[in-house]
């Protein structure tokens, strides 16, 4: 159980960690939070920053995800048939650091990179998916939010079909939940037609 609570203390400040400022900072860009939607994701240092930056942005936030539960996959086989349970919540830790991130006021990002990290490595398949979703869906709609969104929805779909684990399935519920409330101002925006277009 120490190891459990290590890691999802580790979890926890990884996914603190504010990818989207250091990139900006490392570009030499402005700080994200005063741009645009002043969200320090992918997206909005897209925006303010172009390809690189948003993908750097990307790759940094989906790490925050994937690292601490491929260590928990390997660290928490002692607990057997609970290592299931286990890495879920390690998985739950790191999202929550980087919506909450304990660095920056607890005022972090919207989920959606980080969930995208920790799925890559509980359920590559589901993740694959995911991602084909999310491109068919930014090509149509040009709308990252709605894109995300149309993801999250399909979230625990995707990992119940490629993932026999209903800690991993309670985990993607759970996550699914999190990423629609973390853009509900995207979605009135989007109903008062004024979210913005890639």
């Amino acid at each position: 159980m120490h190891r459990l609570a290590g890691l999802i203390i580790l979890a926890y400040l990884l996914g603190s960690i504010p990818a989207g400022l250091l990139v900006a900072r490392l570009l030499g860009g402005p700080d994200p939070r005063g741009q645009g939607s002043g969200n320090l994701g992918a997206a909005n240092v897209f925006r303010q920053l172009g390809r690189k930056g948003g993908a750097l942005t990307l790759l940094g936030d989906m790490a925050k995800g994937a690292l601490p539960v491929a260590l928990a996959l390997a660290w928490l086989t002692p607990l057997g048939a609970w290592q299931e349970t286990g890495v879920a919540l390690v998985g739950a830790a790191a999202v929550l650091g980087h919506v909450f991130p304990v660095y920056l006021g607890f005022k972090g990002g919207k989920a959606v990179a980080t969930t995208f990290g920790v799925v890559a490595v509980l359920a590559p398949w589901a993740a694959l998916n995911l991602a084909a979703v999310y491109l068919l869906a930014l090509s149509q709609t040009r709308i990252f939010s709605i894109s995300a969104l149309i993801c999250a929805w399909l979230l625990p779909v995707a990992v119940g079909l490629f993932a026999d684990s209903k800690a991993y399935l309670l985990l993607a519920g759970a996550l699914s939940g999190l990423i629609l409330v973390c853009h509900r101002d995207n979605l009135e925006r989007f109903f008062k037609g004024e979210e913005p277009r890639l």
